[in-house]
């Protein structure tokens, strides 16, 4: 299978074990920046406690599930936006208001569009979780 996207390989692993119900899930490819968006998703209370296994080659992560997540996915191509602008983001990619997180890469580090607006900063999309 040809791994050309990391994150939505992680992301459809997540989204497919809590579909299921699953209580955990191994994603097979590490990064730092799945990393960094495990530790927003579990900042905002959608996973449980995640962990990086060493296994040699890229490593893998588990993660545990808590039944919170009802869709996540990568935002394809990752366009910028602004600090302004991420009401009609968010009337795009979450279903309403104050629901969901949209995680943004900014100067700041990886983290929630909440956080963004809150420092007035803007950035590149990357994923988000409902």
């Amino acid at each position: 299978m040809a791994r050309n996207d990391p994150l939505a390989d992680a992301l459809c692993s997540i989204n497919n074990s809590e579909n299921v119900g699953k209580r955990e899930v191994i994603i097979n490819i590490a990064s730092k920046l799945i990393g960094n968006i495990l530790r927003v998703m579990q900042k905002h209370g959608y996973i449980g406690e995640f962990e990086y296994i060493d296994d040699g080659r890229a490593g893998k992560f588990r993660v545990q599930l808590l039944g919170r997540i009802n869709k996540c996915g990568v935002i394809k191509p990752r366009y910028p936006v602004k600090n302004k602008n991420f009401e009609e983001v968010e009337k795009q990619y979450l279903p309403a208001p104050d629901f969901g997180v949209l995680i943004v890469s900014t100067p700041y580090g990886v983290i929630s569009h909440h956080e963004a607006k809150a420092q007035k900063t803007g950035g590149r999309l990357i994923a988000y979780v409902y």
